[in-house]
């Protein structure tokens, strides 16, 4: 079951209602972490069991590389960016 909306926190602290799907603006900001999906009230939100963060193939695109090196690697969003796509796949290895 999927929801038809989610709540985005930004840098600022804003906390906005996102109906579903997603601008491919806000989407892409969620994949690198530009913006995070928390609760209704600010929390953080947690994945259901089952969702694992998986590293992206070596031939994701690098936005979700970048995402992988915010959520997993606790870089930010600016420093992942600056590096290249190799560079990335190189510091957080391929998958297995």
């Amino acid at each position: 079951m999927s929801a038809e909306h989610i709540f985005v926190k930004g840098g600022g602290g804003l906390i906005i209602k996102m109906r579903l799907p997603l601008h491919e603006t806000i989407a892409d900001q969620l994949t690198k972490g530009h913006v995070r999906q928390v609760h209704e009230d600010g929390s953080p939100y947690i994945a259901p069991a089952g969702d694992t963060l998986a590293r992206p193939a070596t031939s994701a695109a690098k936005a979700e590389w970048v995402g992988y090196a915010v959520r997993a690697g606790g870089m930010s969003p600016d420093d992942a960016e600056a590096m290249t796509k190799t560079d990335l796949v190189e510091r957080f290895g391929a998958p297995e």
